[in-house]
């Protein structure tokens, strides 16, 4: 099929075709998810060892794809954002009609099936491939045919993904060509969502033609349209799946992998239901409303971001809410195909619908939409409080929903505390500065001169969280307290400040006026974990955040944090060892039972790609643990094996600690398979 641009498109031709690509791109993930949620899981729902570990596989796979087209999508709305366009996050709800996406081809959700399989298989297929449809997903004949360039934004025709992509990389061609760069891609980089937000291969910052082609390449090479050849394509890993389902259903041909979800389940009683489950049990109509309502907040809080410019708090915030919230809506839609439909479909069962909002355009910047945000985690926290008592996943998602309304609040407070002193924008935004420039504003001596009210603040506040529990001695110059819960037994203390700190006696062991302050506090500073903690008596600068933020990966231990901690918003100073080996019992802190789990861990991993200096080295690092999954971290990070060497600098990540990756020290969905379980 001739898919060749038509002239040079204008502007609002090409917004329109990053239009039908976000939709397209949006589509595919929902129709992936659905699939994936309806599988079943071990053998309290029927399958054997062999079937439960081959069916666990597939869904981390398509889940895995979901999250490549989530990526996608985000490179498609920087994409729309660097031409001056405003992202569209809306959708037509499903089943979408023929010639809608693209032609003739059928979209609409329906569980795992061999048929649907191949039909993902078929959407997924590259240039030379024959690969048919499946069943029931037999298209249309349709062709929109659209002959002429015309001054309303039309659609093209396109067999495949990948040809569609090849169109819109000759519009971005032909129009840099025609316009100049700069005049093409005059929108605000700042206002698009980088790797500062999230941690997406998607989420590069689009600025020129050359971005945004790799942004589209990177599109085809990991889907749609990628070689035949190319191992870890969408189109591979789905063959992948066919080849081991038809295995093992040669094995047993009683295999059923996946619950009888609903083909096209609606909320609401349809006008015509023919094609379509209405969900009329009570309760599942219940799970089902909680799990829409949660993807649509997620959709409001992602097209918030690109309102806002970075680097922000509040812009961050709103896209860790809307991540927090997909995993809800993930632990919500599992739990909604394990209820029953309704009694006009006996032995189907219920599935996420999700329904689209009638605008998904974005809410003004400012304390109206914080607010909205704000008040609409409360609302989801409360609805799925009342459900946690009928299973595990919704006792999970409520725990969760919990700590997003919590945090929702907090992200509220501290914008509005910053507007009512005046700032204006509701956040302090963080102003890069050159290395250069900084190291001549900020000479060695300015270290020491913190401002000692700023310093006595932060200590203080940080001071509530960590002292709970600790030990405290006064000296005559210093107060020195020891936290055993935080101690991972390093022994700079015993063996630096032996006459301090005495090692395995009955009785006092801590005494401060042993060695010189200045020298004491020297020690103390050397702790990894924080549990040793001084204040000053002689109104001396207190311990500041250091230079640069590191993360120290411990040889077959814990992580090593420095900077100015946050865990969940709070301050926690500005030393921290954290569990990688998800063995602590007082997580996310290190208690040393990495020692007792044997844990086998390098803290040498490889360097990797994410290296170029950043711009500021310092500032706030907020540390957010995900619910049964990793360490979110947010900030200047400079991440360093045991021997100093680096490892990567970053603004965003997520590090294991679960001790299941095989991509230490990054998360990499092991926890997931592993069945790991801790409280955000």
């Amino acid at each position: 099929m001739d898919v060749t641009p038509m002239g040079v498109p204008t502007r609002e031709q090409l917004i329109h075709t990053l239009y039908e690509a976000a939709e397209l791109e949006h589509n595919l993930m929902c129709t992936y998810l659905y699939a994936a949620f309806s599988l079943k899981d071990g053998a309290d729902e029927g399958l054997d060892a062999t079937e439960a570990d081959a069916v666990a596989r597939w869904r981390r796979t398509i889940l895995d794809v979901a999250i490549d087209e989530m990526s996608h999508l985000v490179a498609v709305w920087n994409i729309t954002a660097a031409v001056g366009g405003t992202p569209r996050f809306g959708r037509a709800n499903f089943p979408l009609a023929p010639g809608y996406l693209p032609a003739g081809v059928v979209v609409k959700l329906a569980p795992f099936s061999a048929d649907v399989l191949q039909h993902f298989i078929h959407l997924e297929r590259p240039e030379a491939s024959d690969e048919p449809d499946g069943a029931g997903f037999e298209q249309v004949p349709f062709l929109r045919e659209v002959a002429a360039r015309r001054l309303t934004p039309m659609p093209i025709d396109y067999a495949t993904v990948g040809q569609f992509y090849a169109a819109l990389q000759a519009n971005l061609r032909q129009m840099a060509a025609a316009l100049g760069e700069s005049q093409l891609f005059c929108g605000d980089p700042a206002l698009q969502v980088g790797p500062a937000e999230v941690t997406l291969n998607g989420a590069r910052l689009v600025k020129c033609s050359k971005s945004a082609l790799e942004a589209c390449a990177t599109i085809v090479v990991e889907g749609e349209g990628a070689a035949a050849a190319a191992p870890n394509s969408h189109f591979a890993r789905f063959v992948a799946i066919r080849e081991e389902y038809r295995r093992l259903l040669g094995r047993n041909p009683a295999f059923e992998p996946a619950h009888p979800a609903a083909v096209n389940p609606v909320l609401r009683r349809p006008p015509g239901i023919e094609g379509r489950v209405w969900i009329e049990d009570a309760t599942a109509a219940r799970i089902v409303d909680a799990a829409n309502a949660s993807y649509q907040t997620m959709l409001r809080l992602l097209a918030h971001a690109y309102v806002l410019p970075s680097p922000r708090a509040d812009k961050a915030g709103a896209v860790d809410l809307g991540i927090g919230l997909m995993k809800a809506m993930v632990l919500l839609a599992e739990s909604a195909v394990r209820h029953p439909a309704g009694p006009s479909n006996p032995g189907c069962r219920a599935g996420m619908s999700f329904t689209a909002l009638r605008d998904s355009a974005p809410l003004g910047a400012g304390g109206s939409a914080r607010r909205f945000f704000r008040e609409r985690c409360d609302e989801l926290a409360a609805h799925v409080r009342g459900l946690a008592a009928l299973d595990d996943r919704l006792a999970r998602a409520a725990a969760l929903l919990e700590g997003l309304a919590a945090d929702a609040r907090r992200l509220e407070d501290t914008a509005d505390a910053r507007e009512a002193a005046g700032s204006g924008t509701g956040d302090a935004a963080v102003t890069p500065v050159a290395p250069a420039a900084a190291a001549a504003a900020a000479p060695p001596a300015a270290l020491a001169a913190v401002p000692a009210a700023a310093v006595a603040a932060a200590a203080t506040a940080a001071d509530d969280v960590m002292l709970a529990g600790a030990e405290v001695v006064e000296g005559t110059q210093l107060q020195i307290s020891f936290n055993g819960r935080l101690c991972i037994h390093s022994r700079f203390c015993v063996t630096g400040a032996p006459s301090v700190f005495l090692a395995n006696v009955q009785g006092p062991w801590i005494h401060p006026d042993a060695m010189p302050a200045e020298e004491l506090m020297a020690i103390a500073r050397e702790c990894p974990s924080g549990a040793i903690r001084y204040r000053r008596k002689d109104g001396g600068p207190e311990e500041h955040a250091p230079p640069v933020n590191l993360v120290a990966i411990r040889e077959a231990g814990p992580y090593g944090v420095r900077g100015e901690l946050r865990l969940r918003g709070q301050p926690i100073g500005f030393r921290a060892t954290l569990c990688r080996c998800g063995a602590s019992r007082h997580k996310p802190f290190c208690d040393g039972s990495h020692h007792e789990a044997h844990f086998d861990a390098s803290g040498e991993p490889p360097t990797g790609t994410d290296t170029a200096m950043l711009a500021v080295r310092d500032g706030p690092l907020e540390i957010a643990p995900q619910a049964d999954g990793p360490l979110a971290v947010r900030g200047n990070l400079e991440i360093v094996s045991g021997t100093g060497r680096m490892v990567a600098r970053l603004q965003a990540t997520r590090l294991c600690r679960c001790g299941q990756s095989a991509s230490k020290p990054f998360c990499d969905g092991s926890h997931v398979r592993a069945g790991f379980r801790a409280a955000p």
